[in-house]
């Protein structure tokens, strides 16, 4: 089933050096490949108003917490990169967290305008995308929100079932959300999203529909539905373990994904990858650079970022990030990414869009086509029904758009 491509699912970090950069035939170092510079940034923004009890992404209830430090030691952090990787032409910025939009709006207006401090650079139709949680974006807000640059809002919706709701931690109700949605309009925003889960626990088909009944009627510009999953250090973890988590079997979370396709297929939204639909035009810009596996900053506490062949993340604990800010670059760690590492992420989070991946592109990055490294694998996922071989690469089928992880899993080197 689908799950959510964030800044945080990047490889674990292991050390490691290139070596053997012996040429191939097509003059490429073998364990080097073509990267372009970053055009996107993600920042971290760790604060939440409480911690969901499905969530272990790196985030703190934000009562009591050293706010204002933290955007102290994001604005050192970012004048130490862009010294170290000068930032040019930026496509998107995503903002996400954690809740970013629990800032007050002093603190708002002094992180954007960090931001578009060091982040100058920008293309004229930049997208600038920050998550929201309902409830938590007031007029005043969303205004230093639309001052700093801030044109596009991803909320995090999950369910339109105010009892669902609840019994995933979350704080906020249906009347938040059309309240929300409502003052983002009025605000002047015209690009929003909303996230929405399947396979929670009790929830159904009918339960679903009922969700999207209510998602359709606001007519967004872009909606992501992503299955439940359940990650250690959370309460659904434990819960799980003990037996008393009532989730929906496999076949009834298959039903809920396939009535999520039909039902924004029918509405004239464009499944345009694995988890998100869009009305034309309106795709997420920042997430095709993690699908492209293209270089992107990542900034603030536990963030993960991919730029000149190599992956760091850095320092994760709050006040910890704020005390190595003080002394350099808050790394946690990094490696160098070898080219069979990147081949095997181009195809597996390429492969997520629905486009599929292209073989002019692997080789003007990696010097060879698709089929020279990964020609057996591809040959069984299309005998099998899951890839389709178009003119210039492949993509999912609709058997293979259900078991994406499946297809993604294969293309590891030691599968």
């Amino acid at each position: 089933m689908t799950q959510k491509q964030t800044s945080d699912t990047a490889h674990v970090p292991a050390t490691g050096q290139i070596i053997d950069l012996a040429r191939d035939d097509q003059g490429i170092e073998r364990n080097e490949y073509v990267q372009a510079p970053p055009r996107a940034v993600y920042i971290h923004i760790p604060f939440c108003t409480n911690k969901c009890h499905y969530c272990d992404f790196n985030s703190y209830v934000v009562q009591g917490q050293p706010v204002m430090d933290y955007l102290y030691a994001l604005e050192r952090e970012m004048e130490l990169t862009v010294k170290r990787l000068p930032a040019e032409r930026i496509e998107s910025i995503f903002v996400g967290g954690g809740t970013p939009t629990v800032l007050t709006p002093e603190q708002m207006r002094f992180f954007l305008h960090t931001v578009n401090t060091y982040f100058a650079d920008r293309t004229a139709d930049c997208e600038i995308t920050m998550e929201a949680n309902p409830g938590t974006t007031d007029p005043d807000k969303l205004a230093a929100m639309r001052e700093g640059g801030v044109n596009r809002i991803s909320f995090g919706v999950q369910s339109f079932d105010n009892a669902l709701l609840s019994a995933i931690g979350r704080i906020h109700t249906t009347d938040d959300v059309y309240r929300s949605i409502e003052n983002a309009r009025t605000a002047g925003f015209d690009n929003l999203s909303i996230d929405l889960m399947l396979g929670l626990p009790n929830q159904t088909t009918a339960k679903m529909n009922a969700t999207l009944d209510e998602a359709l009627k606001l007519d967004l510009e872009h909606y992501s539905a992503y299955s439940l999953k359940i990650e250690e250090n959370t309460l659904f973890h434990k819960l799980y373990h003990a037996n008393k988590l009532p989730l929906p079997d496999e076949d009834d979370e298959l039903e809920m994904y396939e009535t999520v396709m039909k039902r924004m297929n029918q509405a004239g939204y464009g499944q345009y990858e694995i988890s998100n639909f869009a009305k034309p035009g309106r795709e997420s810009r920042h997430n095709r650079t993690y699908w492209r596996n293209l270089a992107y900053y990542g900034l603030g506490a536990g963030a993960h970022g991919y730029a000149q062949r190599q992956r760091h993340v850095n320092i994760k604990g709050v006040q910890a990030y704020i005390d190595a800010c003080k002394d350099g670059l808050p790394l946690k760690e990094r490696h160098a990414v070898s080219r069979q590492e990147a081949m095997e992420d181009f195809m597996m989070v390429g492969l997520r869009l629905l486009s599929g991946v292209c073989n002019s592109e692997f080789h003007r990055m990696f010097g060879i086509r698709m089929e020279d490294r990964f020609g057996e694998k591809i040959g069984s996922l299309v005998e099998r029904g899951l890839l389709v071989a178009e003119d210039d690469g492949y993509r999912l089928s609709e058997r293979g758009i259900l078991f994406g992880n499946d297809v993604f899993g294969s293309f590891l080197e030691n599968e």
